[in-house]
């Protein structure tokens, strides 16, 4: 396996990270700690807090450099350091410097309350989003996400309410909707296993769910809820991520390209990005690499491979789940009639 200078990198900075972390914990948490800590402990206080400060949220970030730096990503590891320090350091140590902690507390307190209120302003604003929805022409998968962006934010706590709307939609409110069907709609699902699947695992949850609770119950309430809790939104999203499969083909349209696995993934491509099409078995039947290729395989009960992959001019954004964004430079798919499908796309970039 090669290993890249970059992933050499990253793992530099986590030993670098562990190390500061043990070598903090062995200072108050270990016999250590009697030896080194005198009374006049100040400057070594002092020390842990600028590791946990600034040293950590620094090699967190130097690590998950796939994450852009931000300000806000520094600020809420920073809060989340001080926090630490509080409950790692011994109060009578800390007591000079406490109001450090309480500041961590503070930060994370106001980001939370930011958050709340864009989540109330979503809410808010949600009859203008319904409007901005009825202007596109592309299903609820996709112009939903677009028109929220578009009048509300683009903060991740508001893609991920949207990601549950979305499948509270589609678990409920969608089962009188009519299945598109046109020449340029392609389903990747009904030749597969998917749904049946999604089924079996509605009824393990559940009976699990039956046989489980009660018995659970007896023993911790509190975990009992919790775990119907998880349970009752499984069912929710599996019920939901079925009708968003049915709901949403494979869809050409104009000089775009869309693509759904249900409530796990979209992708909205333009035709202009696609650089070839491939389909030579060998290719195809190679191990697809993770993180340079997306699938739109509908999962089957045998090993499947894509029918095609899509080569792209340039890294293309795909929406994942709870709003998670990525970019990939190739695009697989299976579908139930790829020749039809072929001929389609194929017809379209020729007319570019």
């Amino acid at each position: 396996m090669v290993v890249s200078q970059r992933d050499i990198k990253s793992y530099i900075w986590m030993a670098l990270l562990l190390l500061v972390l043990a070598t903090n914990f062995a200072l108050y948490r270990t016999p250590l700690s009697e030896i080194f800590l005198s009374e006049e402990t100040k400057s070594v206080i002092l020390g842990s807090l600028f590791d946990f400060a600034i040293v950590t949220p620094l090699l967190i970030i130097a690590i998950d450099r796939k994450n852009k730096f931000t300000i806000k990503r520094f600020i809420m590891l920073m809060a989340g350091g001080l926090i630490f320090a509080k409950l790692l350091i011994p109060a009578h140590h800390l007591a000079p410097f406490v109001g450090f902690s309480y500041v961590g507390f503070a930060i994370e307190g106001s980001i939370i309350l930011l958050e709340l209120s864009l989540i109330g302003l979503l809410f808010f604003l949600m009859p203008a989003v319904i409007r901005e929805v009825r202007t596109y022409d592309e299903s609820l998968l996709f112009a939903f996400p677009k028109a929220v962006q578009k009048k509300v934010s683009k903060q991740r706590i508001v893609q991920m309410i949207i990601s549950d709307l979305l499948m509270f939609y589609y678990a409920f409110a969608s089962w009188k909707k009519p299945i598109p069907v046109t020449s340029n709609t392609f389903t990747l699902h009904k030749k597969s296993s998917l749904l049946a699947f999604q089924i079996m695992l509605i009824h393990a949850i559940v009976i699990e769910t039956l046989g489980i609770h009660w018995w659970l119950h007896e023993k911790s309430m509190i975990l009992s809820i919790i775990l119907l809790i998880l349970n009752v939104y499984s069912v929710i999203f599996f019920l939901g991520d079925i009708q968003a499969v049915r709901l949403n083909p494979v869809r050409l349209k104009e000089q775009k390209l869309y693509l759904s696995l249900g409530l796990v993934k979209q992708m909205e491509l333009s035709l202009d990005d696609i650089k070839s099409i491939i389909t030579d078995q060998e290719e195809l039947e190679k191990k697809l690499n993770a993180k340079t290729t997306i699938e739109f395989v509908a999962r089957d009960f045998e090993e499947v491979h894509p029918h095609m992959i899509l080569e792209l001019k340039k890294p293309c954004t795909a929406s994942l789940l709870i709003g998670f964004k990525k970019q990939y430079t190739r695009v697989a798919i299976r579908l139930d009639d790829p020749i039809a499908f072929k001929q389609a796309l194929q017809q379209r970039l020729i007319n570019e």
